[in-house]
């Protein structure tokens, strides 16, 4: 037996324990192995006239002996000599393919027709322990090899701890055979899983589908016997089982081919198959870039959001390929998280990956195509608003409470690229629209773009404050999202116009303070009627225990007695639901306003109670106002059976 020819077993037992976290991934490290071996193979025809193959031949097989408990990965490449056999695996981290790709990358320096050959070769492996990858679901493995260049073969045989063996063998033709002998299972492993048909086509689909070469097995099929001639009516039809081998892989990716020869049809065969979908996508956007990264890249806006996108277990994120092999199911950092329903591939050979293939040395690498990704899919979604608004009103009906948690959740920074993606329920035009379009049905001027936050469009709609600001000619912006508040602060202001005239307009919650909807005049009558009334609103305050900061006159109620704001940042709807939210005794406190509209008959009301004396009778009609002014939010009164028996009382 010879020894490992490295520092240590160590090393070896790293390779097998350490480095690769997912079993199942060894699969496609043979695979891959043998479309390299292949590769290396018709790169040596092109260049070799000696070599002579038919292309159409070339392919990897795969098989396995449930009785054996052995898996196979055989493939007609380049083969290997005995000096290579030893050089290659009994030397851990040598990498044969990472060798000729550099070896012959050189050689064509200065020659076109190298040149171009070596464009045509996609060799895989880099770090030459992707064959060890075995030794994790394998206790010993074997490997029977021949070279293009000889006629004699070799066997290389290991348990995977201390060394190997080297041995003449037999192989008809050129190429290699892996054999791996499963593990005995374990009650937390299923070795004996792996030597099935089920588990190896569903691997080959899920790492190696676009692997160049055809990947074949002897798979086991059914299909109706020959009805007897006498068959009646009532003859059911028996089935017998037989063998066929067929290729298991796609082998061209779809997002390889040019958009112009790949009908939407096939888009949407592939997106419905391959993310699991039962509906077509409502966008495809295919990408292909070259430069210093070079990738291809098919992405879908789903049509629905599915049914866990809201959930903490939901994981965003694009497939990620390697020359057509699956390194990542979903890599999280290609979309983000306000683009997350997007789903997608994305290929690239120019990818510096780890040693396991499993993750990415550079994650500049992943920024710079998320980046060109994100703008793509930014164009793709103003696209769909612009030219199809019904499909577009869907989409955001799906996913626009994402994009505003995405503006909320960046503090804002995200609002170039989102702000006029966004959509809200206009009051004035009764539809959805755009901040684009609010502004420009508001004329030359606008002061500002005025919204209101509630639970539903139509408690919003017959709100008090909003029927006001609607009276006085300004649209209001109803948001029934409880997100919409926090998005609508994050951004805080929007660009109207163009060019020099270009300004910035505020946004402005109709219950905050100052809106700027009020003449000095009207403001220094509201405040003197404050003031005449100031012993009035002191004792309705009292009354209320601290659940106002103050009662004014209002100056924005037309028929409703009385209207709850807030100054500061704070409204009463956002606070409710920081109450509710986690680190909620933290959570600021809204500085709430009770305002009294001093031309409503309530209000003469409250101030014959006072003059009469009447303490008692002050603070009981300051409660039902207050709690009233609740309903109206669409909050409920801090004791709904008070709240009642105060109604009860002034009925009888």
């Amino acid at each position: 037996m010879k020894k490992f020819k490295t520092e240590s077993k160590k090393l070896l037992d790293l390779m097998i324990n350490s480095i690769y976290t997912n079993r199942e991934i060894f699969l496609r490290e043979l695979v891959s192995n043998a479309s390299d071996a292949i590769d290396k193979l018709y790169f040596r025809s092109l260049v070799d006239e000696k070599v002579d193959i038919n292309r159409a031949d070339l392919a990897i097989t795969v098989g396995y002996d449930d009785d054996e408990r052995v898996v196979t990965v055989s493939d007609n490449g380049l083969g290997m000599t005995k000096d290579e056999l030893d050089k290659n695996l009994g030397t851990i981290a040598h990498s044969d393919s990472f060798e000729f790709k550099a070896n012959q990358a050189k050689g064509s320096e200065g020659d076109a027709k190298g040149a171009a050959d070596m464009a045509d070769v996609d060799i895989i492996g880099q770090f030459g322990v992707g064959f060890y990858s075995a030794f994790m679901v394998g206790k010993r493995v074997k490997v029977v090899t021949r070279s293009v260049d000889s006629d004699e073969a070799w066997s290389w045989e290991s348990d995977g701890v201390d060394g190997y063996t080297i041995k003449e063998a037999h192989r008809a033709e050129h190429g290699t055979d892996v054999y791996v002998y499963l593990k005995d299972d374990t009650d937390d492993e299923d070795y004996s899983g792996f030597a099935t048909e089920h588990r190896l086509t569903d691997l080959i689909k899920r790492y190696s589908n676009y692997v160049r070469y055809p990947i074949q097995m002897e798979l086991t099929l059914s299909r109706a016997k020959e009805a007897p001639a006498d068959a009646g009516d009532d003859y059911r039809p028996e089935y017998e089982t037989y063998t066929e081998v067929q290729t298991i892989n796609s082998m061209v990716p779809i997002w390889k081919r040019s958009r112009s020869e790949v009908s939407q049809e096939e888009y949407d065969e592939f997106y419905k198959t391959d993310f699991r979908d039962f509906e077509a996508p409502a966008r495809t956007i295919s990408l292909h870039a070259e430069g210093q990264l070079t990738y291809d890249a098919l992405m879908f806006v789903p049509a629905h959001a599915p049914y866990d996108m809201y959930s903490k277990d939901y994981k965003k994120g694009l497939a990620l390929y390697s020359s057509g092999v699956l390194i990542m199911e979903k890599c999280e950092e290609l979309v983000p998280d306000y683009f997350n329903f997007m789903r997608g591939v994305v290929d690239s050979a120019d990818l510096t990956l780890n040693i396991s293939r499993e993750t990415l040395q550079h994650n500049g690498q992943l920024h710079a195509i998320a980046r060109r990704l994100e703008k793509k899919v930014k164009q793709e979604l103003a696209s769909m608003r612009d030219d199809d608004r019904e499909a577009y009103e869907r989409f955001f009906k799906e996913f626009g409470r994402t994009l505003k948690y995405g503006l909320y959740t960046t503090y804002g920074m995200a609002k170039d690229t989102l702000g006029d993606l966004l959509m809200f329920y206009s009051a004035k035009q009764e539809k959805m629209v755009t901040l684009d379009e609010y502004l420009a049905a508001a004329g030359d001027e606008p002061e500002a773009i005025f919204f209101a936050a509630g639970d539903s469009i139509e408690r919003l709609a017959s709100m008090p404050i909003v029927t006001t600001v609607l009276g006085k000619g300004h649209d209001v912006l109803l948001c029934d999202d409880n997100v919409d508040e926090f998005c609508m602060m994050a951004l805080a202001e929007y660009p109207f116009g163009e060019g020099d005239g270009r300004k910035m307009v505020p946004l402005k919650n109709v219950a905050g303070e100052d809106l700027g909807l009020t003449t000095e005049a009207e403001k220094e009558q509201a405040a003197k009627a404050t003031e005449d009334n100031a012993t009035l609103f002191e004792a309705m305050a009292a009354a209320l225990d601290g659940k106002v900061e103050k009662v004014v006159v209002s100056t924005r109620l037309t028929d409703a007695p009385v209207v709850l704001t807030t100054e500061g940042a704070v409204s009463l709807k956002m606070a409710e639901m920081l109450k509710h939210a986690p680190g909620s005794e933290e959570a600021p406190d809204a500085h709430v306003v009770l305002e009294v509209n001093a031309e409503h008959p309530v209000f003469e009301t409250l101030r014959a109670a006072q003059e009469a004396g009447e303490a008692a009778k002050v603070a009981e009609y300051a409660g039902i106002l207050y709690d009233q002014a609740l309903l109206v939010e669409g909050l409920l009164p801090d004791d709904p059976v008070a709240f009642a028996q105060r109604i009860a009382k002034l009925m009888v």
